[in-house]
């Protein structure tokens, strides 16, 4: 009735003016459609990889280096979209904590021009590499213990050389036109440590490697069986594949050898498959899980391990989907969180260890590792988990040696998202274990492992939602 009397056409004219204004909206929506393709801001990705393998004679995770078997790499992406830039970078080591994964952040940030938030740095958390905590080393330098965790001046350098290069994959960044994405099972690897007793307390622990065929023959348990990979394209060439796959990553360690280990082979074995595309791997929230169920320690398990996890790679990069992507498509979230300390950390005590000359070097790093957290808690200084969001994909970025089941929680929530969760970010917490863990007992939640108090699971829990 009001387009009668504001037109004062017939009825005929008045149902027909309706359709005509609707096809021209239409057409007009499709116009603004084909616009945001044609001016859309391009996504554009630059690519890192270096060798961070540690001197022969500096110190390893747990024994000096004595030679280096395979190459440690640090790799990584510089993501440019609308807002400054975003770096994902992986280390071949066993972990970068406290002021140490700080500087990181920031050496790489300054150099891509961005900000310390909008970078993740995580370890791949290899046993025979090295440790970088200049928290823990300030102490013990107070104590005439420089140097006795992991060579200074080496890691000092590294994190320039880190930042070097992401400079460079920045200048030398390409344009993204899709994303792909892909997931499949990986078989034989993954087992939870975790073995419970008709209690339901933990009976034992079935390590990365285990010898005993009883506790091999227990089921896999609660694991996460995928390894998700995600890749960024140029219309139809790759420029780089990211995957992501939850456990251990050791086969067997502490000879004195650093090496990159079976995942480490397995990124080689996929490189050279691909000719040479550049791949970039983290290891998920595997701090209780590892390969124990399918490795007894024999050296031929590395080389068995690693082909398992590069089939997997290769049936995921099979079943990637490539869909089109724009810078518009990628944005980023970063929560900082502050994590109660474990009750059993106590100043004086740590101290008493550090000031004792009668104590083991091991003990005395120990000391320093779990003072520096407690101070840092003590400071109110949080650690952070981000969130980068790649159109229906979700990469969830966590502190920490993470139990599994907070990446299966991530996931559960979002079925309708890709997600891939990298862990063993900021090194300094140690194991985050649920609260439940920490009544059940065993390696994870023990006071030898786990810096975080129980009452973690429920801030951690909020962070991941947020």
């Amino acid at each position: 009735q009001l387009m009668s009397k504001l037109t004062g056409r017939s009825p005929s004219a008045r149902t027909a003016y309706p359709m005509r204004m609707r096809a021209v909206v239409f057409g007009v929506m499709i116009l603004m459609g084909f616009a945001r393709l044609l001016w859309a801001e391009p996504l554009r990705v630059g690519v890192f990889d270096l060798d961070v393998s540690p001197p022969v004679g500096s110190p390893l995770a747990y024994d000096p280096c004595d030679a280096v078997a395979m190459s440690l790499r640090a790799s990584g992406v510089v993501i440019v979209a609308q807002d400054e830039p975003i770096v994902l970078c992986a280390v071949d080591w066993i972990g970068i904590a406290n002021d140490a994964h700080k500087q990181w952040c920031q050496a790489i940030a300054e150099a891509v021009g961005t900000v310390p938030e909008r970078v993740s740095v995580h370890t791949v958390h290899q046993h025979d590499a090295p440790v970088c905590d200049l928290s823990a080393e300030a102490i013990l330098a107070a104590h005439g213990l420089s140097g006795s965790m992991f060579d200074v001046k080496f890691a000092q350098q590294t994190m320039g050389r880190v930042a070097n290069a992401a400079s460079a994959a920045l200048e030398d960044a390409t344009s993204v036109t899709h994303l792909g994405l892909g997931q499949a099972v990986v078989e034989k690897v993954a087992s939870n440590r975790r073995i419970l007793g008709e209690d339901g307390k933990v009976r034992a622990t079935r390590y990365t490697a285990c010898a005993d065929p009883q506790l091999r023959a227990e089921p896999e348990g609660t694991i996460d069986p995928l390894v998700r990979s995600i890749s960024f394209w140029n219309e139809d060439e790759p420029l780089v594949v990211m995957t992501y796959y939850a456990t251990h990553p050791q086969s067997y360690y502490r000879r004195g050898i650093a090496n990159p280990d079976f995942p480490g082979m397995a990124r080689f074995l996929r490189q050279v498959t691909l000719n040479g595309l550049p791949h970039v791997h983290f290891t998920g929230a595997g701090g209780n899980i590892g390969a124990g169920k399918y490795n007894d320690g024999s050296p031929q398990y590395r080389q068995i391990l690693a082909q398992r996890l590069a089939n997997g790679m290769a049936a995921a990069w099979k079943n990637t989907e490539l869909r089109p992507i724009t810078a518009a498509d990628v944005s980023w979230r970063h929560c900082p969180v502050a994590i109660p300390p474990a009750p059993h950390l106590d100043e004086g005590q740590l101290l008493k260890i550090l000031r004792d000359p009668s104590q083991s070097p091991s003990a005395r790093c120990a000391a320093a590792t779990d003072l520096a957290w407690l101070r840092r808690c003590l400071n109110d200084d949080k650690v952070c988990v981000s969130c980068l969001k790649l159109g229906s994909a979700r990469l969830l970025h966590l502190p920490g040696e993470v139990v599994v089941e907070y990446q299966l929680a991530a996931q559960q929530a979002h079925p309708d998202q890709f997600v891939a969760v990298a862990a063993y970010g900021d090194y300094g917490t140690g194991y985050i274990c649920l609260r439940e863990h920490y009544e059940q007992g065993g390696y994870e939640p023990s006071p030898r492992a786990s810096r975080v108090a129980p009452q973690t699971e429920l801030v951690f829990m909020k962070a991941i939602r947020d």
